[in-house]
């Protein structure tokens, strides 16, 4: 046998060998980038799903607590409150204030801007309805604070849209109402001189 044909042997058996190295080699890499895709996939869809589940609790969340602010003017208006009021506020607060903590972990800043606005109006007005239960400061009433109350369903509102677009949902550009009629919550707060000219 010739050394030449026995070369050309080798390498037709090496480049036929080679071949199909390259061939499961590329069908490996394609593998691998399929399954890195579907991870990805995998990822994007978990992560959508955790912030929905977080703004969904975040806002219903700040929506209980506006509402417990709500109820618990009423009851400093009525009466002193008692044990189980104090507790029904302070327990929509505590829920409140965990939601907001995960949020700050998981929401970018076209959230956290809005939701920090309600965060920050829920809990001044959480401190002036704390202090008109004893000691409150010049200004403070319980006219200034429902005011203050009723203004935070609007911030609820641009916090609600802010998380809907973060979600990519589009909606009709339904904003949601305060539970209340403004002037009927000011007006159940009016303090003896206000309306007297």
């Amino acid at each position: 046998m010739d050394v030449g044909a026995v070369l050309i042997a080798v390498a037709g058996v090496a480049g036929t060998l080679g071949a199909a190295l390259l061939t499961q080699q590329g069908a490996e890499k394609a593998k691998r980038r399929e399954l890195e895709m579907t991870q990805a996939l995998q990822d994007a869809r978990e992560n959508q799903e955790l912030r929905r589940r977080c703004y969904t609790e975040l806002h219903r969340d700040a929506r209980q607590f506006c509402t417990a602010l709500s109820r618990h003017l009423y009851v400093l208006r009525d009466r002193t409150p008692g044990d189980e009021d104090v507790r029904a506020l302070e327990a929509a607060k505590d829920t409140y204030r965990d939601r907001w903590s995960e949020a700050l972990m998981i929401a970018p800043d076209t959230v956290t801007g809005p939701a920090g606005e309600v965060n920050g109006a829920l809990n001044s007005v959480y401190g002036q309805v704390k202090r008109l239960e004893g000691n409150p400061r010049p200004g403070e009433s319980l006219h200034s604070a429902a005011e203050a109350q009723h203004r935070i369903w609007s911030l609820i509102a641009a916090a609600r849209e802010a998380m809907r677009r973060d979600l990519g949902v589009t909606g009709s550009g339904a904003r949601l109402r305060s539970p209340d009629d403004p002037e009927s919550v000011t007006r159940d707060f009016e303090e003896p001189d206000r309306g007297r000219s």
